[in-house]
């Protein structure tokens, strides 16, 4: 049995989108892992406080308000990723965010591997290469910004 013209026209179609597809399906699936796995612990600074880390910045000698930081990066920052809106500006938030932990929280630890074999910033890295990742991807079709301007995507 011949296809006719049209379903030709038809299946060559799905074909072509389906790739262009499953990349967008990947990146709203990146996108949607980080902005809600780092949601949790922006979630759990919003309900305890950011006390600790605001001490923890007085004593090198950075202002304690430095502090509020941390929840536009892990509040604000996840929430216009799982949006699609604002991406790229959100997920380079969140690498900074990462990188302002490592440096100033976890030092020198970050690179010291643990009982698990793993090193002790595993999960601020995981957070800032994939931040970086989205930041080159960009949101993918599957994002609530429709329009051309490269930043706010």
């Amino acid at each position: 049995m011949k296809n006719s013209h049209f379903e030709k026209k038809i299946i060559y179609l799905l074909n072509m989108n389906k790739s262009i597809l499953t990349e967008d399906l990947g990146k709203l699936i990146l996108r949607l892992l980080v902005g809600s796995l780092l949601l949790f612990h922006g979630t759990a600074k919003l309900m305890n406080g950011t006390d600790g880390i605001g001490k923890m910045l007085a004593a090198k000698g950075i202002p304690e308000f430095i502090a509020y930081g941390a929840l536009v990066g892990e509040i604000l920052a996840p929430v216009l990723l799982i949006l699609g809106f604002c991406t790229r500006a959100a997920s380079l938030l969140i690498a900074f965010t990462m990188f302002m932990t490592v440096h100033l929280a976890l030092g020198k630890s970050a690179f010291t591997l643990t009982a698990s074999g793993a090193p002790g910033g595993e999960v601020n890295f995981f957070y800032f290469f994939t931040a970086f990742a989205i930041l080159f991807l960009g949101p993918g079709r599957f994002s609530a910004y429709r329009g051309k301007k490269w930043f706010l995507k």
